[in-house]
């Protein structure tokens, strides 16, 4: 196990793909949740995507910047402590997390034509389990 950020424990982690049914029947917004890192940014580390089920991703930022996660994350087992909120990402912050997400830029600007309102995280402490 790796930890990042502040450091948090396991305990009382809802599952990914039960935290839109959490938020919707009045969850608070501080929540811990786990899942699959499905990708990560591979420029620094300063981002990962959970999925909430099939269709939809969480992207999981870390607060104030301040600690990345390895860039080989992709498909390992997270916990993030933080607060779940629900945010539009433009056609360039798409584009840019795109680019850093290993897509070209010209691809990124073929595919990303509209902005995106999603469920966001906002994590203080991380741990990536090996």
């Amino acid at each position: 196990m790796s930890f990042h950020g502040m450091r948090i424990d396991e305990s009382g982690a809802i599952p990914a793909e039960e935290l839109k049914a959490y938020m919707l029947a009045g969850g608070k917004p501080e929540v811990k949740v786990a899942g699959t890192i499905s990708a990560c940014c591979q420029a620094k580390g300063c981002w990962m995507t959970m999925p909430l089920d099939e269709e939809t991703e969480m992207r999981i930022r870390f607060k104030d910047y301040g600690f990345f996660i390895p860039k080989d994350a992709a498909g390992k087992t997270a916990i993030a402590e933080g607060r779940v909120f629900t945010d539009t990402l433009s056609v360039e912050e798409l584009r840019h997390l795109a680019v850093d997400g290993g897509m070209s830029e010209e691809a990124a600007a073929a595919e990303i034509t509209q902005p995106e309102v999603t469920l966001a995280f906002e994590a203080s402490g991380v741990i990536i389990k090996e």
